[in-house]
């Protein structure tokens, strides 16, 4: 029988017949229709808003079906009414007859169709079992609505009451309130039910766990507390046996008093701490640190200097300045029965031996030997530790290094000091300032330690391969000895007596089947290298034993016997010529000598002159010093224009063109002055220059030559390069002193104080110092003057 009642719209709920509910309404027209309502029947329908977040919903926007319910009570407060209402009925609604002032809609209501099989009872049972399970495992249900399900109901009854509790979003709930299939409704709540168990025991399952930890962790916390107590009642340490532990590696450290008083303030609050406090982690960390330094354990030194000469004459040939100066230590060291750690700074191009050296020097003092590489480090804290405030810091590399050499006294190698980089987090040259001097180093603060450890008895030897990247401040701490590049004949002992032997053990050979000649030897240093060091050196012998060793392990047994004449066989064509210098003497070039980092070199000058207005064109990749070079030997022949027989205006229209080749090279510094001056000279003259001579040295506008660096590199690169004579200014002649006997022996050497002097050994033949007939034939350079007004 069709009826018209009041339709109240709700946003998030459903009612369900045979389920009570109490509902808050604020609405107009939601209150408007309540009070209608339960002024007259009572009754009312609910139906679903199909958006929830709609304020004031039309008839379109509400479900079809819906819910006749009775209104129990009703109590008003502030300008709301909450109202206790029953679920009575499914209705249809089939037309809204009014909109205002609330809405109000012809229904039908939908009846249950009995039910009464073995599946709908089998159905209801396992509901009734289901929900039971789930409010065992936790499920939160009102203990009224529970005892109306575990109550004799209906199918549909039981269906509508589980229904109305389940954890499902109202529009799953409106599919159950439509769906008129009791069969259907009841099969489809036991799957949801199900779900909602699954879910419960997992969570049962979470907090057992939890609580399981829980318990064992308190637990453990009151043993721990019994023991402490039934310990004091006995007499015993109230201490556990880590801390024991700790005091007695305390003992046996030998800290000064102050570190050992700040090491006992550690421990003491690391007993007082309970065991889960994060912090204690943290000081457990820093004690370690701070008890397994070497407060007072060092190496006993050698002081036999016998001894140490032999080893590092057994790992090294030459050097001689290092070793004397390792020497020198020692003898001090035996007579003084004390001596702080010297500072020592290696410098040289690579593969000369800084590196290898610093664990020969370790091995002749009887120390342990620590390295650290330096190359890259751009954050402070490397070298001074972080603070212990931040998480997983540690002490730097400087604390590091000791605790694993364990021992306070051991040779520390900085390897690359000169690659130290900095940034925004600090600078670590800075850092090793304190490190590094001799008269503060006996109180080294780490940032992570907190306290004072003395460096003054390590030996601190730093490597680097130029002076230039290293600030002012730690270069005048530091003890430069310098390496030079090796010479042919050093380089040919180094094989013979070290490197041989080490490859043919690395690759598996023996005298029984190979034999190299010292013509082979020579022949690889001479065509197959050029550096200062051995690193390239040995790196073609370890490729020409591959290949021999790959023949023995083909089976083949014969004893090769290698020759400067089946070199190439092995290791291809040679790949630099036996000499460098140019095949014949040349106008406008020149041979300088320069430094680099691998050691000396060659530097050809050339100079090309061609019509123009007076224009100095420089190529070849110069740095500016250089470029100043050739502007200064350009100004200082202009000047002397008439002394070297040329047109005072010559270089009105001449353009001079300087190249030095190689010029993806860069190249700099002031040292080429001589041989640029002299290159332009042999241009504006055609006076060839001495292809056999080399020189090197800075000139000024008034052809003085001045001191210049890299002696010894510079000879030795002039030696390799089949020069015979080297020009040098008069001021360097002090610096022949380091140049190996045998390559002075080879050598004639020149020593200037001017350009004039330098003219006169350069040329092939006598500069006329006054214009003759022969220069007058050259159009641009002896031109006639003309007279300016």
């Amino acid at each position: 029988m069709d009826k018209v009642i009041p339709i109240i719209p709700i946003r998030d709920g459903i009612i369900f017949p045979y389920t009570d509910s109490v509902l808050t309404f604020g609405r107009p027209k939601s209150l408007a229709a309540l009070e209608s309502s339960f002024n007259q029947e009572r009754v009312v329908g609910f139906v679903l808003q199909k958006n929830a977040k709609l304020n004031e919903p039309s008839s379109g926007d509400l479900y079809a079906i819906g819910t006749l319910s009775h209104i129990e009570r009703m109590i008003k407060s502030d300008g709301e009414i909450n109202a206790q209402v029953k679920g009575l009925t499914r209705i249809k609604i089939l037309e809204y007859v009014q909109d205002a002032p609330f809405l109000m809609a012809r229904v039908k209501e939908i009846e249950d169709a009995p039910v009464d099989s073995p599946e709908i009872k089998a159905l209801t049972n396992h509901l009734i079992n289901e929900f039971r399970r789930a409010v065992n495992l936790g499920k939160f249900v009102d203990f009224l609505v529970f005892m109306n399900v575990m109550s004799d109901n209906s199918p549909s009854q039981l269906a509508d009451l589980v229904a109305s509790v389940l954890d499902i979003k109202p529009t799953e709930k409106q599919e159950f309130l439509e769906e008129t299939d009791v069969r259907k409704r009841l099969e489809r709540i036991i799957e949801v039910l199900a779900k909602e168990i699954k879910v419960l025991e997992l969570e049962k399952k979470i907090a057992s766990k939890t609580q399981e930890r829980f318990e064992k962790g308190a637990r453990e916390v009151m043993l721990r507390e019994r023991l402490k107590t039934i310990e004091k009642e006995l007499g015993e340490s109230d201490e556990d046996g880590e801390i024991k532990e700790l005091f007695d590696k305390l003992k046996k450290a030998g800290m000064p008093e102050d570190v050992e008083e700040k090491a006992k303030k550690e421990i003491k609050k690391l007993s007082q701490m309970n065991q889960f406090n994060p912090e204690s982690g943290y000081i457990r960390n820093y004690l370690d640190w701070l008890l397994d330094l070497p407060w007072s354990q060092e190496s006993k030194n050698n002081v036999d200097i016998k001894a140490a000469e032999k080893i590092l004459d057994e790992d090294h040939f030459g050097l001689e300045k290092v070793k004397e100066r390792i020497t020198e230590y020692l003898a001090v060291h035996k007579l003084a029965g004390k001596m702080k750690g010297p500072i020592l700074c290696f410098v040289g191009p690579p593969g000369v031996g800084k590196t290898s050296i610093g664990k020969s020097i370790a091995r002749a003092l009887g120390r342990k030997f620590v390295k650290v590489s330096l190359g890259g480090i751009r954050d402070e804290a490397e070298i001074r530790g972080h603070r212990r405030t931040y998480v997983g810091a540690l002490p730097g590399r400087m604390i590091q290094g000791i605790k694993d050499a364990a021992t306070r006294n051991p040779v520390f190698m900085l390897d690359e000091i000169d690659k130290v980089g900095a940034d925004f987090r600090g600078d670590p040259s800075s850092a090793l300032l304190e490190a590094l001097d001799p008269e503060q180093n006996h109180a080294f603060s780490d940032h992570y330690l907190e306290v004072p450890f003395d460096l003054s008895d390590v030996m601190f030897i730093t490597t680097a391969n130029v002076l230039d990247t290293i600030p002012p401040a730690l270069r005048d701490r530091l003890e430069v000895i310098h390496f030079a590049g090796y010479t042919q004949e050093e380089k040919f002992r180094i094989v013979k007596d070290f490197l041989l032997k080490k490859q043919m053990e690395a690759h598996g050979l023996s005298d029984t089947n190979l034999k190299m000649e010292d013509s082979a030897i020579r022949f690889i240093i001479d065509h197959y290298t050029r550096e200062a060091g051995v690193r390239s050196l040995e790196r073609q012998i370890a490729a020409l034993f591959r290949k021999i060793a790959k023949k023995v392990a083909e089976g083949k047994k014969e004893k090769y016997t290698i020759t400067d004449k089946n070199i190439p066989k092995f290791l291809g064509p040679i790949k630099v010529s036996s000499t460098l210098i140019e095949k014949k003497d040349e106008v406008g070039m020149s041979t300088g000598l320069a430094w680099t980092e691998a050691g000396g070199d060659v530097l050809f000058i050339e100079v090309a002159l061609m019509p123009g207005k007076g224009e100095l064109i420089l190529t070849g990749q110069l740095g500016d010093i250089m470029k100043e070079s050739c502007r200064a030997a350009m100004s200082y022949i202009r000047a002397r224009a008439t002394t070297l027989g040329l047109n005072e205006r010559f270089y009105q229209k001449l353009d001079v063109h300087v190249h030095v080749p190689e010029g993806a090279v860069p190249k700099d510094g002031p040292s080429a002055g001589l041989a640029i001056a002299t290159a332009i000279t042999s241009a504006l003259t055609k006076i060839p220059v001495n292809r056999k001579v080399g020189m090197t040295g800075e000139v000024t506008l008034r052809g003085r030559a001045l001191e210049i660096g890299g002696v010894k590199e510079k000879v030795i690169a002039a030696h390799r390069a089949g020069l015979k004579t080297v020009i040098l200014p008069k001021e360097n002649k002090k610096d022949l002193e380091d140049v190996p006997k045998e390559v002075i022996k080879d050598l004639k050497f020149e020593f200037v104080s001017h350009m004039d002097e330098v003219l006169d050994i350069a040329f092939t033949r006598h500069l006329a110092r006054k214009q003759s007939g022969e220069f007058a034939a050259h159009p641009v350079l002896h031109a006639t003057p003309q007279k300016v007004d």
